[in-house]
């Protein structure tokens, strides 16, 4: 199939694929949100859906220490082609023992990202987004996250730091204070962050979408084409073990409609 062009992620210089990878799947399968259950792959099915997400076109890869092992496997499983691809992590949330426990101060967010170089066999992050609990602006007020995170881009660690919430006023106060990318969660059910993403399109932040597919809610050959018709989106995160499901999304990419035309859910 012929991939869908790549596209800006903002002002950041860096351009991505229309559909990006979520790495959950490959490395946790407990405390989840999605209605069925699954196994997670062994290695080696791991290492053929890793390496087919890049022989499909797909170059960001999304992933985070809350998601079990995904962050060792990729390390270890797609070290060779680490040139390949767009690598997306977070800070601020683990999970152990079955639950998540969060943790946004400047000591954590350093203990977090030389955690995540070392399990992603790296020496640099190229999108690094706060993984927030729902308490955006008390995290962004606080000062310490992104302070820490600008330090480490500042040396070369990280490349672009993001903010990854669950309100439209968090995301708010993030552009405020500078970040380079968001990460929001949209799609046909839900048009909530529509204005903070025409707010980021204008000031060349970069937008990236979750949950476009409602945790599989919605057909991909509707979601997929309102996600990417949204305000300065660049790529749409999908998680899935299927390679299969993945490249019908970046045929569906190739369908999006023209932006002016979007339907509002509200």
């Amino acid at each position: 199939m012929d991939t869908p062009p790549r596209r800006p992620l903002g002002r950041t210089g860096l351009t991505v694929s229309p559909i990006g990878f979520g790495a959950f799947k490959i490395g946790r399968n407990t405390g989840t949100k999605y209605a069925d259950a699954y196994d997670l792959p062994d290695d080696d099915r791991c290492r053929a859906i890793l390496e087919g997400v890049l022989d499909l076109g797909i170059n960001l890869i999304d992933t985070a220490p809350a998601y079990g092992t995904s962050e060792e496997r990729i390390g270890r499983l797609l070290g060779a082609r680490r040139d390949e691809f767009i690598l997306s992590t977070k800070i601020g949330e683990t999970f152990e023992d079955g639950r998540s426990r969060y943790d946004f101060t400047a000591g954590a967010v350093e203990r977090s990202i030389d955690r995540s170089l070392e399990r992603l066999r790296t020496d640099r992050i190229d999108l690094l987004f706060v993984h927030s609990d729902g308490n955006d602006e008390s995290i962004l007020r606080a000062g310490e996250t992104l302070e820490a995170m600008s330090r480490r881009r500042d040396l070369g660690d990280v490349r672009c730091i993001g903010f990854s919430g669950k309100t439209a006023d968090g995301h708010r106060l993030a552009l405020e204070m500078g970040v380079d990318v968001l990460m929001v969660e949209y799609h046909l059910h839900d048009d909530s962050q529509r204005a903070v993403m025409e707010a980021a399109e204008s000031r060349g932040v970069g937008v990236v979408v979750k949950k476009g597919l409602a945790s599989g809610r919605i057909p991909a050959t509707e979601a997929v084409p309102h996600c990417l018709a949204g305000p300065g989106v660049a790529s749409l995160v999908v998680g899935s073990l299927n390679l299969d499901h993945l490249e019908a999304n970046l045929r569906s990419a190739s369908d999006r409609p023209d932006r002016d035309d979007q339907p509002s859910s509200r």
